[in-house]
């Protein structure tokens, strides 16, 4: 009897792919089967329960008892059986043994252990769980509509307990087969790179389209298009300089004109301060407290940051609460040798009992040290806002966090926002936002074949600063400040206020004349003169060249091709000199179509081992930028895709760590370097002092970050 329970297994080149519809009664499985088998022009499997007991009423045998179970199992069987020979690529089924196991344990409080263990057998790709959210109908064999809440979660719960793979399909029954071929699709592609149903449904879970996957495991394997280089982009060649006066001009426009703008300043918060105290925590793992002094150690070691951390110890903002902890622990304290002194200091600073500073987001952090208060670097921003990002007393301030850090933003900003608002007069709206799990990337191992963990679940790791395109394309506002959470300075908020001031002013004055230009374009009515001002405009001002192909248009698809170029969303660079400092800048760089354009670059992104791109690398003039001013909104007022400006081709692979084990892993194109790569772009240099991140602790040591 056993044999007759036995389930087809899966051949063929396209072996079938098999879809359960699983759920109670009356949630409209039979429905959405047959659908799905219309849709895919294929056969569906109907519930042979239905007829037999139909059958059994109509001859007088009386209603369903436990002696059913068996023959509707081996019946249900051969019905899936007969179907799978003759279906075109899926096979749908209305149920199958596991709905039978259920009924049975649910009404008999029994099952046949011969139908326990084929319902645990049998094998579907995906099953899909009917919800309750349809009106229960009344068919003669059906059982009560009470208690539908309860029935389902046991039939959700089996599926749990027996390690299926499910998704709850809901809505009317267009919105179950819309939602139920979009899954089919993904779970195809995916069955045909190799994944399993489990691997679909972690990766569906995660939110991240197959596609997305697919592409990633081929950048894995092919490698990343590197960028080349033509020059680095200098003063008066891609670099903006400007004078006092200039400056002062800018700034004073751009306050002339913000009253009709929304602003907004965003800031990436969600970083942890790991690599802040990266140097610290090596000292903990290899310094033997008593086989060796800490001078020693260093002498070892060569470790100038640990050296410079002790010697300014006291200047650090946090030390005199750390000092205040260290005696609370040590009676004896001042009894101590000075190594005893700095090695308990640093342990815990970083220990998850006490400061756990390591493992907080740097927002939160101490940074500054007033006369009368320490201050975070979140505090430091709120002030910011208030003095360039308000329009109509009226300021808006938008955080990236970790979703398990936003309560600790929030108590920092309700202490001390509204002392803020009193002092600027005007009042600041605070806004959260989390990096989108279906921007995370998929990690591979040495031979770029997909991570797992001991579990065997696949691996994903965040897309780096580049998926907060994602948060910042959600924003609606006229201009948006962006500036890193790190880039906070204690001394001079008055100069950093009139340089964003200024550069948002270079950011107005360009897209005034550029949405000028696009309405012009759009009517039509085009004359030589306009059409050669347009031109000196995307040249001198954009840094956009035209190729002599251009020329050659007829004034229609001129007119088109100039509407493409302007109508992007525009960025204002602050760009610092170049002090020797690690990290990427500015140049030209020349695109697959062969096109010159300014763009941001990091090392990784160039081919280190090409000495011609290696040197032009190393004769930049400017570092990454300090400041970003964004025009998100076009000609018509209306919000940007920012998504479709993207260079996906500029993102990063990575390598990194998991519970020991090296693997790779894919970052997306940077925020402001592949992110923005298609934005009409002009960098502007800005003065050192503008230029404050906090990278090591010992960074807080620097005249920016300590009391005058």
């Amino acid at each position: 009897m056993e044999e007759n329970l036995k389930q087809l297994a899966k051949s063929g080149v396209t072996p079938i792919i098999k879809i359960a519809i699983f759920g109670p009664e009356s949630t409209g499985k039979t429905t959405l089967a047959t659908q799905l088998a219309e849709y895919y022009k294929t056969v569906w499997v109907p519930e042979f329960a239905r007829d037999y007991l139909q059958e059994k009423l109509d001859s007088g045998r009386g209603i369903c008892d436990i002696d059913d179970m068996m023959p509707i199992a081996y019946g249900q069987t051969k019905l899936e059986n007969e179907s799978a020979l003759i279906a075109n690529r899926y096979l749908f089924c209305d149920t199958n043994l596991l709905v039978t196991k259920v009924f049975s344990e649910l009404y008999y409080n029994f099952c046949d252990s011969l139908l326990d263990k084929a319902a645990r057998t049998h094998q579907y790709d995906l099953f899909f769980l009917t919800d309750i959210d349809v009106p229960w109908e009344d068919d003669g064999l059906r059982d009560s509509p009470e208690g539908r809440e309860s029935i389902f979660e046991v039939f959700k719960q089996s599926l749990i307990d027996n390690k299926k793979t499910f998704i709850t399909i809901s809505g009317d029954k267009e919105t179950r087969l819309k939602k139920a071929v979009a899954i089919i699709e993904q779970l195809t592609a995916a069955l045909e790179m190799g994944f399993s149903s489990a691997d679909f449904l972690q990766i569906y879970q995660h939110g991240i389209p197959i596609e997305n996957i697919k592409r990633q495991l081929c950048i894995f394997k092919e490698g990343m298009q590197k960028t080349i280089l033509v020059n680095p982009a200098t003063i008066n060649h891609g670099v903006l300089k400007l004078s006092d006066v200039e400056f002062e001009q800018k700034a004073d426009f751009f306050v002339a004109n913000k009253s009709s703008l929304k602003l907004l300043k965003f800031v990436p918060a969600s970083g942890a301060a790991t690599r802040m105290f990266k140097f610290l925590n090596t000292f903990l793992n290899d310094f033997k407290l008593g086989h060796e002094t800490i001078n020693a150690y260093i002498n070892r070691k060569k470790d100038a940051e640990l050296s410079l951390f002790i010697v300014g110890m006291d200047k650090f903002p946090f030390f005199k609460e750390v000092d205040e902890k260290l005696r609370e622990i040590y009676p004896d304290f001042n009894k101590l040798k000075s190594d005893y002194k700095n090695y308990y200091f640093i342990k815990i600073l970083l220990s998850p009992e006490y400061f756990n500073f390591a493992n907080k987001p740097k927002g939160i952090l101490p940074f500054h040290k007033y006369p009368a208060n320490i201050v975070t670097p979140i505090e430091e921003h709120l002030h910011e806002c208030a003095f360039y990002a308000t329009s109509n007393n009226h300021s808006s301030l938008h955080l990236t966090v970790s979703e398990n850090h936003q309560e600790q933003f929030e108590a920092i900003i309700e202490r001390i926002k509204e002392k803020i608002e009193i002092k600027s007069n005007s009042k600041i709206e605070v806004s959260f936002s989390f990096q989108k799990k279906e921007t995370d990337t998929i990690a591979v191992d040495l031979d770029n074949k997909p991570f797992r963990d001991d579990n065997g679940k696949l691996v994903f790791r965040p897309g780096g600063h580049g998926a907060l395109i994602e948060n910042l394309n959600a924003i609606d506002a006229d201009v948006v400040f962006v500036k890193n959470i790190d880039n906070v300075i204690q001394n001079d908020i008055h100069q950093i206020s009139f340089y964003k001031k200024s550069l948002a002013g270079v950011l107005l004055e360009l897209q005034f004349q550029t949405f000028e230009y696009l309405k012009v374009l759009d009517s039509g009515d085009v004359s030589e003169e306009i059409l050669s001002g347009i031109l000196v405009f995307i040249k001198e001002k954009l840094n956009i060249e035209l190729n002599n192909d251009f020329f050659k248009f007829k004034q229609k698809n001129q007119i088109g091709k100039l509407k493409d170029l302007l109508n992007k969303p525009i960025r204002i660079c602050g760009m610092v000199k170049n002090e020797g400092e690690p990290g990427g800048g500015p140049f030209w760089v020349r695109s697959i179509d062969g096109k010159q354009t300014l763009q941001i670059v990091e090392s990784s992104q160039i081919d280190l081992k090409d000495s011609k791109q290696l040197k032009i690398f190393g004769d930049s003039t400017h570092f990454n930028p300090v400041d970003l001013i964004c025009g998100l909104k076009n000609y018509q007022g209306q919000k940007f895709d920012l998504k479709q400006f993207i260079d996906p081709e500029s993102g990063f692979i990575v390598h990194k760590n998991h519970a020991g084990v090296d693997l790779k892993s894919y970052e997306l194109p940077g925020l402001w370097n592949g992110a923005m790569a298609n934005w009409l772009t002009v960098f502007v240099e800005v003065p050192l002092s503008t230029f404050n991140p906090v990278k090591t602790v010992n960074d807080l040591l620097k005249k920016a970050h300590q009391p005058l």
